[in-house]
């Protein structure tokens, strides 16, 4: 396992294989990640508890990641109290590790680090979470992404393979250039538009809901009848009853299902021009 961290200004490299480099910036440093088998798919999964994460591919077979600190939660509060005047250190905190191929990527729960970063064109499994102050991009990439974020939009652009993608307060917005016919895939939000360009190859059963807002589609749905699902909960002696009414529906004849969820804003199903 080959493993970097960066603490303040403090860097820690722990290097069994491959080989590991850190940049120094006033701002911003940078890791540098072999892979283990360069050229073949890999997994690259990222976590943060605030900040955004940015990702595209570029020619090369290292994992490149810029780390830009930003405000903390520990940073907030007056410039000076009582004629004391606040000292802060290097408000960046991120950890990352190699193994097998699998690069796994951390960010420091009480300090904000932006990550912009670059991969190989290989083939890659995609895990992308963040939940405070930050938004996630992604461009170019190609296999099976999975993203997740609380307070902020998701943006994916001319990807290839399968999606799973869900926020709370944001918009989901993704472009895809080709996509694996076999492969389920979701789409949602809480708060936010559900915007997806698809091929104009699409085969797919759809599933969508949209509480306060309309779906719009300019691919030709056969839609189904479904009963409304009606769920029933008691307490106090009382009955509750919930109905869930979905738009159900085929895209060519039908496929794998995608399904779009979203209680404020509108569904896009576009086909690409």
């Amino acid at each position: 396992m080959k493993t970097i961290k960066i603490a303040g200004t403090i860097i820690i490299t722990m290097l069994l294989t491959g080989r590991l480099f850190a940049q120094d910036g006033e701002k911003a440093q940078q890791l540098v990640i072999p892979l283990s088998q360069p050229g073949k798919p890999f997994k690259l999964d990222v976590g943060l508890l605030s900040g955004s994460i940015t990702v595209s591919t570029y020619e090369g077979k290292d994992v490149i990641i810029d780390v830009q600190g930003g405000e903390g939660r520990r940073s907030h509060g007056d410039e000076r109290v009582n004629g004391m005047r606040r000292l802060d250190a290097n408000n960046m905190s991120v950890q990352a590790e190699e193994l097998d191929n699998r690069v796994t990527v951390h960010g420091d729960a009480n300090k904000k680090a932006d990550l912009t970063i670059k991969i190989p064109q290989n083939e890659v499994n995609l895990k992308l979470h963040t939940v405070n102050d930050g938004n996630i991009n992604v461009s170019n990439a190609s296999g099976e992404l999975e993203i997740s974020n609380v307070n902020g939009y998701i943006k994916l652009n001319n990807v290839s393979g399968s999606v799973v993608a869900n926020t709370v307060n944001g918009k989901v917005e993704v472009t895809f250039k080709t996509i694996d016919p076999k492969a389920a895939m979701a789409f949602s939000t809480l708060n936010g538009n559900v915007d997806v360009t698809f091929p104009a190859s699409l085969k797919a059963n759809v599933k969508l809901k949209s509480d306060r807002g309309d779906i719009y589609t300019d691919f030709d749905v056969v839609t189904e009848q479904h009963k409304p699902n009606v769920t029933r909960s008691s307490g106090s002696g009382m009955l509750s009853l919930k109905i869930e009414d979905w738009v159900y529906g085929k895209i060519d004849g039908g496929g794998p299902e995608i399904m779009m969820k979203n209680m404020n804003g509108n569904i896009y199903i576009r086909k690409a021009k």
